[in-house]
């Protein structure tokens, strides 16, 4: 059982797990922190932050690829190894980000360049949500596992904060010039060392108990029997994320540029909304994820947000429009206090939706084809219909509409919290 596992070794599960999900964060909220920068060298022009925004989206083409190959092999040949090569592939490319020279430098290539870094950075993430999800529930304590899954979503926020913490103190140090010319590829340069430590994690562990007891048994191909079998909870969970996965983007790649570009906030005055709002976040998942786990339901959870979303999507986008620093700190905080309890318990939800034997190829195929979807191309969305009906508050209006979907899905998913607990092997 997994209760007999080391509690120092299922931390380092944990640790291993997150590490992955770190990177592929940071560098989401680099590229939206410093999209004005990334738009001013590799597109020049007067529409060069939707072509900034474009190239964000276009990585995610092959996202849905990654997920079902890395998803594949994650449950014929385990997580630990698949998981181990999903995070070469996003440091690696991440890292390269910050070394491209610009359009001035090279021209027409340094675009090509960056959408390329972007669409390997986007395979090598389509398999890193469904693994490491796994890899922390099939970990977890059964009476944790709600609490272990959170620390998914929470290493995601997390990685957006240090980011976030990174581009204040940039904007803080340098000047405008300076962070434009050659400051923003620093933090994008720390990826591979936190790829190395992470890889190194990753390879010291064994696979997960539930995984050991059931790789004896031959499940044929993962990904037919889960589009065979299980396509009802496929498209539950890609309805259950793509409210949550609008918000991220949204917080991490629209409202930055659109604050800094359209209503010309200073940089600085984002990053700090933006720290105040992701701490509060941060702050109240891990309670919800405990109350979740101590009262063995999820769905209430899962509800409340997307619930809440609708209600509050044009009060909190009149405070953003406001152009006031106080009151566009508080739509951030607003924001990550309604996305908590859903985020709190949304990783341990979905993962068990799936049996073990399909997970990994489950989780990867809803989480990527919604984040493909609904991520992505959320800012370049946004920014879309900003341009194209003159109305600013038309982002609130989609928000509503993909929180309905979450809504309803939520209802029909079923919870499992209470479900009898899976079979393990003993660790040895």
């Amino acid at each position: 059982m997994t209760n007999s596992v080391p509690r120092p070794v299922r931390r380092k599960a944990v640790l291993a797990a997150s590490i992955g999900n770190f990177i592929e964060w940071f560098e989401f909220g680099l590229y939206g922190f410093f999209a004005a920068a990334i738009a001013a060298n590799f597109f020049p022009g007067s529409n060069s932050l939707i072509a900034t925004f474009a190239a964000f989206g276009v990585s995610f083409v092959l996202r849905p690829l990654g997920a079902l190959i890395f998803g594949h092999y994650g449950d014929r040949m385990g997580r630990r190894t698949t998981l181990s090569i999903s995070i070469i592939g996003m440091s690696v490319a991440t890292f390269i980000i910050g070394l491209l020279p610009t359009y001035d430098g090279i021209g027409l290539a340094a675009p090509i360049l960056l959408v390329i870094a972007r669409v390997v950075q986007g395979f090598s993430a389509g398999g890193e949500f469904g693994g490491a999800t796994a890899f922390m529930v099939e970990y977890a304590p059964r009476n944790r596992r709600t609490f272990y899954g959170s620390w998914q979503m929470f290493t995601q926020y997390a990685a957006t904060l240090v980011a976030t913490v990174i581009g204040a103190l940039l904007s803080l140090a340098l000047t405008p010039e300076a962070l434009t010319e050659w400051g923003w590829r620093i933090p994008f340069l720390i990826t591979l060392p936190l790829g190395a430590i992470g890889l190194y994690l990753r390879l010291k562990l064994d696979e997960t108990p539930e995984f050991q007891a059931e790789s004896a048994e031959d499940s044929g191909a993962p990904l037919l029997i889960t589009l065979r079998e299980h396509w009802p909870n496929v498209l539950k969970v890609i309805g259950l994320i793509i409210s949550g996965t609008t918000c991220t983007y949204m917080v991490q790649a629209f409202w930055p540029a659109f604050l800094v570009k359209n209503l010309h906030i200073p940089q600085v005055d984002m990053f700090s909304a933006m720290l105040v709002g992701i701490a509060a976040l941060l702050l109240t998942c891990p309670a919800w994820a405990l109350l979740a786990d101590r009262i063995g339901r999820r769905k209430p959870f899962l509800i409340a947000t997307p619930l809440a979303l609708m209600a509050l999507a044009v009060p909190m986008y009149q405070l953003i429009l406001s152009g006031e620093f106080a009151l566009i700190t508080l739509a951030y905080v607003l924001l990550g206090l309604l996305m908590a309890p859903s985020l709190a318990a949304i990783s341990t939800a979905i993962a068990e939706a799936f049996p073990t034997k399909v997970r990994y190829s489950g989780l990867s195929l809803a989480y990527s084809a919604a984040v493909s979807i609904f991520g992505g191309s959320t800012p370049l969305i946004l920014s879309t219909l900003v341009e194209s009906t003159g109305n600013p508050m038309a982002p609130a209006y989609y928000l509503i509409g993909v929180a309905a979907v979450s809504v309803l899905s939520a209802v029909l998913l079923a919870d499992t919290a209470r479900a009898p607990a899976p079979v393990e092997a003993v660790p040895a």
